[in-house]
Parts: structure tokens; C-alpha cells; sequence
């Protein structure tokens, strides 16, 4: 199904931004889409044992502390999950990687963190499964598109540092 098709379809609103392929988020902060929503930063762990799959969504400009949040989750050994994992869990490829991608996660595998500090933000930036579009919805409707999908969020402060800039 068309990511944009299904959040039409659960009432999910939202602003579209079409562009050239970014793979970072300095690529991203030249893009002109307007101020006031936050942008983000996803990234795809595993825990030592390939058990648990962990997608964390923070703002652009935070560095994660992976092995405090390691301690924080109660998961060992937390790492980047490999391309073939991303693609298996998520039907993503690197570059790609966004909150909006559990909905290829109908069982339920992946586990969702959101970063607090999104939270004081009227909406999120997010790529509607390709890195060529940036889509703008509102936090209430991020949460959602979570619940609709099955995935509760854990909503924490992530540990870690917001670079300066």
C-alpha cells in the first residue's frame, strides 16, 4: 500500500515536500520547507543478540548516547542494524530510514522510541518511506499513525547532546 494513500485513509493530514535524494541531515537542512516543525533523525539498533529491534526517533541536531540508552531499554549491546535487517523489518533501505516505516511492520517486531524533546513541537518532519519527499504532520497525527499501525511509542528523554549550530 502507498504510505500516502494509507495515512489519507486513517484521516492522517499532512504537508508534502518533494526534492532530491538526501542521506543526511545536513542534506536535509538545505531543503526549503518551512520552519516550526521539527526535524528528525531516525536510527535503526539492534540489540547484541539480534532479538530486539529498535527504530529511535530524535531531532536533527542531537547526538544519541547509544550506550546510555542502552541501560535505559534494559537491551544489551545496542548497535546500528545492518541494511539487510532494515530492509527485512522495516522494507527500508539506509537513507531512508523514518518513524513512518513500522507500517511495514504489521507483526509488531520493532519497537519505537520518540524522543521527549520532539514532543514540544506542533509537528515532525518525515520521509514518507523515500528519501526524495519530506513529509510534514502534526505530533498528534504521528502518534496516530503509530497507534494505528500497532505501535505504542515510548516516549523518553534519549540520551545524548545537541550539537551546536
Amino acid at each position: 500500500m502507498d504510505i500516502c494513500d494509507f495515512l489519507h485513509e486513517n484521516g492522517i493530514t499532512y504537508e508534502r515536500y518533494d526534492h532530491e535524494p538526501v542521506f543526511t541531515c545536513e542534506q536535509a537542512d538545505r531543503l526549503d520547507i518551512p520552519d516550526g516543525s521539527a526535524k528528525t533523525k531516525n536510527l535503526f539498533l539492534k540489540d547484541r543478540k539480534g532479538r530486539r529491534h529498535i527504530l529511535v526517533t530524535v531531532g536533527a541536531a542531537k547526538s544519541v548516547d547509544i550506550k546510555a540508552l542502552e541501560a535505559l531499554l534494559d537491551a544489551k549491546g545496542l548497535s546500528f542494524a545492518s541494511p539487510e535487517r532494515l530492509e527485512r523489518y522495516l522494507g527500508l533501505s539506509p537513507g531512508s530510514v523514518t518513524i513512518l516505516g513500522v507500517i511495514n511492520d504489521p507483526q509488531g517486531l520493532v519497537e519505537v522510541v520518540v524522543d521527549e524533546d520532539l514532543l514540544a513541537y506542533p509537528a515532525m518532519q518525515c520521509h514518507p518511506l523515500t528519501n526524495t519527499s519530506t513529509l510534514v504532520i502534526s505530533m498528534e497525527d504521528v502518534m496516530r499513525f503509530l497507534s494505528v499501525t500497532g505501535h505504542t511509542p515510548r516516549v523518553l528523554v534519549v540520551p545524548g547532546r545537541v550539537a551546536d549550530g
